[in-house]
C-alpha cells in the first residue's frame, strides 16, 4: 500500500486542520520539517469539515484549506464535507 501525504505551512491557521486530520486518521503521522507540517498515511487520508468546525467552534468552508496547503500526494476527491487523498489502484 502506497503512502499519501499532505503538507501545510506551520502556522496558527493550519493547526486546527492538522489536529483534525490526525484525530480522524489513526494511522497518520506528522513530521515537522522547517516551516511545514507534513502528514503521511498509508493508503488514504481524510480531512473532515465537521471535525475542523468542532475544534474551532464555528462554521468552516473546506476550500479555506488551500490557503495554508503547500503540497499533497495522492488522488484528490473533495466535496463540501470532506477532502480525501488516496491512490486509485
Amino acid at each position: 500500500m502506497s503512502n499519501v501525504f499532505i503538507a501545510f505551512q506551520d502556522n496558527e491557521d493550519a493547526r486546527p486542520i492538522i489536529e483534525a486530520i490526525l484525530a480522524d486518521n489513526a494511522e497518520a503521522q506528522a513530521t515537522y520539517p522547517t516551516g511545514l507540517v507534513k502528514i503521511i498515511a498509508p493508503g488514504k487520508l481524510v480531512v473532515r469539515r465537521e471535525t475542523i468546525e468542532e475544534l474551532i467552534g464555528r462554521p468552516y468552508d473546506l476550500q479555506q484549506i488551500q490557503v495554508n496547503l503547500v503540497t499533497l500526494s495522492g488522488h484528490l476527491e473533495e466535496d463540501d464535507d470532506q477532502f480525501s487523498l488516496k491512490w486509485n489502484n
